[in-house]
């Protein structure tokens, strides 16, 4: 009933990392997250727009992404189709440089909770964030992922729950939550993208000799023979 969650007006919308509620006696009530799925980005902002038409509009949510969308470092975001490495050299301090953008993250979050509070909170898109983002200086992609843990309803792309690397690199935990796949006919591509892998020959050619190279050097044979014996036979 609408009395035992967020979206009723008369209840508080803060909620802790383990998504329970507490009961009249006293007991933990646990609420389970929504996973809405879709096969793209733009359809997440259509999705959005409409939820903000219901009375839903004002319940904790929060839209997974990649980099490509959601990074506002100069540097970072005008770069080609490397930016989740430099992402991960700046957050590890290589060069000497670090990001700004990410120790503000939590900017977002509190922008949100202080919405909450004044009951002025609005489903928003990924536009709405990463321009909130660029005025206050703070990341949208880590604050997304923040806001995933007081969040009742988490948009993503399918990818990010049928494949199980992403899910386990963005924390996202399945169990007992409830799981919507919008136009599911379109999973079984993506299921099949997430378990292939696409190489090249000439891939494989430098493949086995850089294995004959370890095994003729009698470097780990017993791992790199095996290894070796694949590459020939593809």
């Amino acid at each position: 009933p609408c009395t035992e969650c967020s979206c009723d007006s008369g209840k508080d919308t803060a909620k802790d990392t383990g998504n329970k509620k507490k009961k009249e006696n006293g007991e933990q009530l646990f609420v389970p997250k929504i996973f809405f799925g879709t096969r793209t980005h733009k359809q997440i902002s259509q999705i959005t727009r409409e939820l903000k038409r219901t009375a839903y509009s004002t319940v904790s949510m929060t839209i997974l992404s990649s980099r490509d969308y959601t990074c506002i470092h100069p540097t970072v975001s005008s770069s080609g189709s490397n930016r989740n490495e430099m992402c991960v050299e700046l957050l590890e301090g290589k060069h000497g440089k670090s990001c700004l953008y990410y120790h503000g993250a939590h900017k977002l979050g509190e922008h949100h909770a202080l919405q909450a509070a004044h009951r002025v909170y609005q489903a928003w898109d990924i536009e709405d964030l990463v321009s909130l983002g660029k005025k206050l200086r703070a990341c949208p992609y880590f604050a997304a992922r923040e806001l995933m843990v007081g969040a009742d309803i988490v948009f993503c792309p399918y990818n990010y729950l049928l494949d199980p690397q992403i899910r386990e690199s963005m924390d996202i935990n399945l169990k007992d939550q409830v799981v919507i796949l919008d136009e599911a006919h379109n999973i079984e591509d993506c299921a099949r993208e997430s378990v292939s892998y696409s190489v090249t020959e000439s891939q494989l050619r430098a493949a086995r000799e850089e294995l004959d190279f370890m095994v003729n050097n009698n470097i780990r044979q017993k791992d790199h023979e095996p290894l070796r014996a694949v590459c020939c036979s593809l």
